[in-house]
């Protein structure tokens, strides 16, 4: 009796695991978007304070966050998910920049008298750093939003290939190896998000396609060892 009881509560307890991982999958994502802007801003205050820009004040931030609207305005006129792609994006930043800064009064505060002396002034520079960069953040989350699919490109690819890998180990002699599987399954969350992680908290501006891509191909990658080690029988 308890041995028929087992199996089902093994498969309850992955049900409510899968549905618990669902629902916390969007605080996961928030919480990396916050984690984001506080490394940014963090950065970007200690790169004014130590002089690590050759541009005064939050200039270098300033223009951080046009170069990465520039890569959203000419590299993504396309999208699977949205028709107007540099519109959404348009429209999802000003939203953010109306409820963070703008009803907050923190933006007109931070722009009038920005170039004062003494500590107001100092202070309204580090804001207005602060405001820019996590536009900039801001801007990278609709760029991941909208290359998503490539991540499910990927994963697909992925999956396919090690379903293949682990089919020829079926039937060949391939030795089968728990410790590469759990490993592997392990490893593809963290590829995940902590590209995603590094991504949004880098200083400087960088072409999307530069760092993606690689994330892309070894999140894949991740996916295809994970599949091509799981066990033979079921």
């Amino acid at each position: 009796m308890a041995t028929e009881e087992a199996p089902a509560q093994r498969a309850e307890s992955k049900r409510s695991g899968l549905i618990g991982t669902l629902l916390k999958l969007p605080f996961v994502l928030l919480g990396i978007i916050a984690i984001s802007i506080l490394c940014s801003v963090s950065i970007e205050w200690l790169g004014i304070y130590f002089g690590w820009f050759s541009q005064p004040g939050s200039e270098h931030a300033r223009q951080t966050m046009m170069s990465e609207m520039g890569y959203l305005d000419s590299q993504f006129t396309q999208s699977l998910l949205v028709s107007s792609p540099v519109e959404f994006a348009t429209m999802i930043v000003n939203t953010c920049y109306q409820w963070l800064f703008v009803k907050s009064g923190i933006a007109a505060w931070a722009e009038t008298g920005s170039g004062s002396e003494g500590w107001v002034g100092v202070v309204k520079t580090y804001l207005q750093a602060a405001m820019y960069v996590t536009l900039m953040t801001l801007t990278r989350c609709v760029i991941l939003m909208l290359t998503a699919p490539l991540f499910i490109l990927a994963g697909l690819v992925g999956f396919t290939d090690g379903l293949v890998s682990r089919d020829l180990r079926r039937f060949g002699a391939g030795r089968e190896s728990a410790f590469i599987y759990h490993h592997a399954k392990r490893m593809v969350t963290p590829v995940f998000l902590t590209g995603w992680l590094i991504y949004l908290s880098l200083p400087f501006s960088i072409h999307p396609n530069l760092f993606l891509l690689p994330c892309a191909l070894l999140f894949g990658l991740m996916i295809a060892i994970a599949t091509s080690s799981f066990k033979k029988y079921l």
